[in-house]
């Protein structure tokens, strides 16, 4: 493994530092005095609009699809470094480069598993930042750590010629805003049937679809994720959409999912590390800014500690991260499938340490709608339990670990 950033990459980390310092950064006030104003809480502020034609404009766009006929054509390695950086400012940079989940996990399925006519109606305008989407797996009802529980059925109607789907998600990130105008859907097709990974099925669902109810607004440590969108809990009441609608074929949903969330969670990783540099940031600011008893927080010792244990950790987490990335792409997603567990599992937890320390050095501010660490505090803590819990990644990377010995025995 190379530890060098190859030249296209370092290009376009020149182009997105300087794109972060002259216009996301300065519109991160600009987008909360600009909500405040807002008609709806859900819709957008003018400010995301500048900030992705600005982003287009420089060839910052659609950076996380490796496929170039859609994407920007990088490999997971180079993309890595990218995603750090836009996960300094998590709620605008990724939709200003139109790198925001869930729409990008929704990208790669349709362009990886989508039909031509899926591509063209709902694969094009979110490639062109024109509409949003959201992926509805989740359910109140069962425990979603296991997928095999979802109830949600998706049926095929008497006719043939439509599926009825009948179920409640919640959960359901981006589904608040107004421009979201399109659900996939996992659900089961076979409930009954032997196999457990094959009973379930992803289905495309417009969100004007009768029998669909976007019934409320689900929060995260108090916080609604305005600018993400929201978590919506989704309600599917005889929901009728043209059979045509199914992704791939019925009994592919568990397999889609798999392919859909190891990227995700590499994504999800990569900017956890950018978060904890800003972090890391505001903490020495504010360590060599403040004085308490007599002495800048900076000369005091957990402090210095806290930052200290910061950066190692950070230097850890992102070599972890770049070899899960360099696997991906030289041995696909099964080969690094250990790796990518392992920095779930390992990103999350310490960077929601990290977070905590910072905050705690920021006092009564740290939790405080004036800095940015409290909402990054909640995201992060959240990550510990999007596209799989902890325990569920620990479960699995244990059986992996085990199985070289068992066999031996």
């Amino acid at each position: 493994m190379d530890f060098a950033f190859d030249a296209r990459t370092e290009e376009l980390r020149e182009r997105l530092l300087t794109f972060m310092d002259e216009y996301v950064y300065p519109a991160e006030p600009v987008a909360a005095e600009q909500r405040a104003r807002l008609a709806s809480p859900w819709d957008t502020p003018a400010v995301f609009g500048e900030l992705k034609a600005e982003a287009r404009r420089q060839g910052l766009w659609n950076l996380f699809l490796p496929d170039a006929a859609h994407g920007a054509g990088l490999t997971n390695l180079q993309y890595a470094p990218l995603a750090e950086i836009t996960g300094r400012s998590p709620h605008l940079a990724p939709m200003a480069t139109n790198c925001a989940a869930p729409d990008t996990g929704n990208m790669e399925v349709l362009a990886q598993f989508g039909s031509e006519e899926q591509q063209k109606q709902w694969l094009e305008p979110l490639l062109a930042g024109e509409i949003r989407s959201a992926f509805a797996m989740t359910e109140p009802e069962v425990a979603s750590s296991d997928a095999t529980n979802i109830e949600t059925r998706i049926e095929r109607s008497a006719s043939g010629d439509e599926y009825v789907l009948t179920g409640r998600k919640w959960f359901i990130s981006g589904a608040m805003n107004p421009d979201c105008k399109i659900f996939i859907v996992m659900g089961k097709t076979d409930p009954e049937g032997a196999d457990p990974r094959r009973q379930q099925s992803m289905i495309l669902v417009p969100r004007d679809t009768p029998g669909v109810e976007v019934r409320r607004a689900m929060t995260v440590y108090g916080y609604e994720d305005h600018d993400h969108g929201g978590h919506a809990e989704v309600v599917f009441d005889g929901a009728r959409v043209p059979a045509a609608h199914l992704i791939g074929e019925e009994g592919s949903g568990f397999a889609i999912a798999q392919a859909r969330l190891g990227p995700g969670r590499i994504h999800h990783c990569m900017r956890l590390i950018g978060m904890a540099e800003r972090a890391i940031e505001l903490m020495c600011r504010r360590a060599v800014g403040r004085t308490a008893f007599g002495k800048e927080l900076a000369a005091q010792g957990v402090v210095q500690n806290w930052i200290a244990d910061a950066r190692v950790t950070v230097e850890q987490l992102r070599l972890l991260v770049l070899k899960t990335a360099w696997l991906m792409d030289t041995v696909g997603n099964r080969g690094a499938h250990t790796e990518i567990q392992a920095i779930k599992i390992a990103t999350p937890r310490a960077v929601v340490r990290i977070l905590d320390d910072a905050v705690q050095l920021h006092g009564a501010g740290g939790v405080s709608q004036d800095f940015p660490l409290a909402e990054l505090w909640a995201a992060a803590r959240t990550l510990r339990l999007a596209d799989g819990p902890d325990e569920v990644h620990q479960r699995s990377l244990a059986h992996r670990e085990l199985k070289k010995y068992a066999s031996r025995a």
